[in-house]
């Protein structure tokens, strides 16, 4: 598994429960990692062939603007979902940290791991059935 990652993106939102968190933004930190079954860009060289870093942090700056959730937990969630449905990650890591978020506390926050669904295994004999349907000139679903 190749891992790509952005560490400290650093951004504002209004995202709380408390009515002083929901008229001013407040700092967040977030720390992504995406991983890729051996990313292709290992052999093509080329940017097409992984994820690009740079796209995910414009993405990550969008959701900041237009997010309505209240919960780092579900923020945190947003983004795994974003990485493995947008960007085809297979596994992630996702922290989101509110940073002296009280006096006496350096931060607090939450850190999540998805794994992408397993893609739905084929039928065994299902498209050999359809290959002799449609060679018989029966089409499913025609009639």
């Amino acid at each position: 598994m190749d891992l790509i990652f952005i560490e400290g993106f650093t951004g504002e939102t209004i995202i709380g429960i408390h009515e002083s968190e929901l008229h001013r933004p407040q700092p967040l930190v977030i720390d992504v990692h995406a991983g890729v079954p051996h990313a292709r860009a290992c052999e093509t060289d080329r940017i097409h062939d992984t994820i690009d870093y740079g796209v995910v942090a414009e993405r990550l700056r969008r959701l900041l603007a237009e997010h309505r959730l209240t919960l780092l937990e579900a923020f945190a969630e947003t983004i795994a979902d974003i990485l493995i449905g947008e960007f085809g990650a297979r596994w992630v890591r996702v922290k989101v940290v509110k940073p002296r978020k009280f006096a006496d506390v350096g931060a607090v926050g939450v850190q999540i791991e998805r794994v992408a669904p397993e893609p739905e295994p084929s039928r065994p004999g299902h498209s050999a059935a359809v290959i002799q349907l449609l060679a018989s000139g029966m089409l499913p679903g025609k009639r």
